[in-house]
């Protein structure tokens, strides 16, 4: 059976990650149809369990989805009450097994949440053990969002905004109460104008165009790590770690860079310079471009375009890029000359490095029919899809943590 799953991040109000909804492929009411309700629930869990609650949440809380077959089973008590939320959706059959259900997970000690709620009378016994109520902001006016903070939000019941999908939603559903927030807000731009790029910043935006130039070199990109004190301390630190295996310390820049070699320079600098710009952004911010690079990365040969990986890896690398610098992706690739087709790409213009791209964007947002004909259409197996998801987590979690390396 194919293993498929998304997380998207829930955040508190300082943009710090609280916990994970977890979307798995094929949610319960779709076995239904070709299996039976005991495997089907089942399954779930045995999938989360499969994948590893600590892999796939870094020790936050992971939001689970949960059908009523899943609850009235109890199901859910397989699972560490510390590390999940339960998440009641709104189309399960509201009656006393289903409540009774939720109230033996309360009495173990279990968060609830009821998810995608509308207020209703037939909700009333379920309101009353929820932790969390989950608000979809494209489903619910604005009045009726700031009505439901006003009657519900307190210390006890916290509601989460989901679908925020602008720097505007944030505001507004922060400021009537919302405690949490979920959606794509956080890797889009808050201000869409153009305005000037901060010195430092400025300077790791030139560090990345030296180094992707078509004929990279070597002096000039030296020349940009000089500039930037961060930037030659990391190399150096990077360079004397157990990474290398070094008979001597290296103490210059032209030194060091030579022994990275062109291909090293491009992905260490692209890498490091990304992370460096987003440092003063959520730290899922940060995460996300190195995800999506070395995610695409390990696409591309199954794609059939192993000879351009490196492009795969920098178009996923800077595809967050006008979140971080809070400028739109034109205005940002106005002033980073890079190859026309990875430019495109960026841009949303269909090629072959984009329809990748999409491959690894559908994912992300487990969109998962269109994702099939993605896949199909740039010849990937869509069950191969998972795996490389995780490993690109497991390298970003390597990244953010170590000195960048493919270790």
């Amino acid at each position: 059976m194919e293993r498929f799953l998304a997380r998207q991040p829930i955040f508190n109000w300082r943009r710090v990650v609280y916990g994970y909804e977890l979307l798995f492929r094929s949610g319960l009411d779709n076995f239904f149809s070709h299996t039976d309700g005991d495997a089907a629930s089942a399954s779930t869990a045995d999938t989360m369990i499969l994948f590893g609650i600590e892999r796939l949440t870094e020790g936050k809380r992971a939001f689970l989805n949960c059908t009523r077959e899943f609850l009235v089973r109890d199901y859910a008590m397989l699972l560490p009450k510390d590390r999940v939320v339960i998440e009641i959706l709104e189309s399960v059959k509201l009656d006393e097994e289903l409540i009774a259900a939720c109230r033996r997970l309360k009495a173990q000690g279990y968060l609830l949440a009821l998810d995608d709620f509308k207020d209703s009378p037939e909700w009333e016994p379920l309101i009353s053990l929820a932790d969390f109520i989950k608000v979809d902001l494209l489903a619910t006016p604005p009045e009726e969002q700031a009505r439901l903070a006003k009657k519900f939000a307190s210390d006890k019941l916290r509601l989460v905004a989901e679908k925020v999908e602008t720097h505007e939603d944030f505001k507004r559903t922060l400021d009537c109460g919302y405690s949490y927030f979920q959606g794509y807000f956080f890797s889009r731009p808050e201000v869409l104008r153009r305005h000037d790029i901060p010195p430092n910043k400025l300077n790791y935006l030139r560090l990345l165009q030296a180094a992707n130039q078509a004929d990279m070199d070597i002096q000039s990109v030296a020349e940009r790590v000089k500039a930037e004190a961060s930037i030659s301390y990391r190399l150096l630190r990077y360079l004397n770690s157990s990474a290398f295996f070094l008979a001597s310390e290296v103490h210059s820049i032209p030194h060091a860079l030579s022994l990275l070699g062109e291909r090293g320079i491009r992905r260490w600098v692209s890498l490091v310079a990304v992370a460096c710009m987003a440092d003063d952004k959520p730290q899922e911010l940060v995460m996300l471009p190195l995800i999506r690079a070395r995610f695409c990365e390990l696409l591309a040969p199954r794609a059939g375009l192993g000879n351009v990986s490196n492009d795969l890896f920098l178009l996923g690398l800077l595809s967050a890029i006008d979140a971080i610098l809070d400028m739109t992706m034109a205005d940002i690739l106005n002033e980073l000359k890079i190859r026309r087709e990875i430019r495109d790409a960026l841009l949303g213009t269909k090629n072959g490095l984009r329809d990748v791209f999409d491959v690894a964007l559908l994912y992300e947002m487990a969109r998962w029919e269109e994702l099939d004909a993605a896949a199909e259409h740039v010849h990937i197996q869509s069950d191969d899809v998972p795996e490389q998801f995780m490993e690109a987590v497991d390298w970003s979690k390597r990244i953010l943590t170590d000195d960048p390396s493919d270790k």
